[in-house]
């Protein structure tokens, strides 16, 4: 398997290259160890993706985990706490946002 190509700071140059097996891999990298909560954070991140040609807000990620977890508000920052952007952004294969609000 080739690796995608990534940017200086470590994110995918070309989103549609992100795969399951490569957020595996980038999470050992970071030091995060992937839960079932990760994963639906990061699986509605691609949907939102996908659907939506733009990377999600994290008030939208928080919303999905709220709803389909019953989280908190702070979930997701519990999860990825080195930032939406630097982990949960990255994990998904999402670009580098150039400006980002966290809800």
């Amino acid at each position: 398997m080739i690796a995608p190509e990534l940017d200086v700071e470590g994110y995918l140059v070309d989103p549609s290259a992100w795969s399951e097996d490569w957020a595996r891999e980038t999470a050992k990298r970071l030091q995060v160890d992937l839960t079932e909560d990760h994963w639906e954070a990061l699986r509605f991140m691609r949907a939102f993706l996908d659907e939506r040609q733009v990377a999600p807000d994290a008030r939208f990620v928080m919303r999905h985990l709220s709803q389909t977890k019953g989280a908190g508000r702070n979930r997701l920052f519990e999860l990825f706490p080195y930032g939406y952007v630097g982990q949960a952004c990255k994990l998904a294969g999402m670009r580098r946002p150039r400006v980002w609000s966290t809800g």
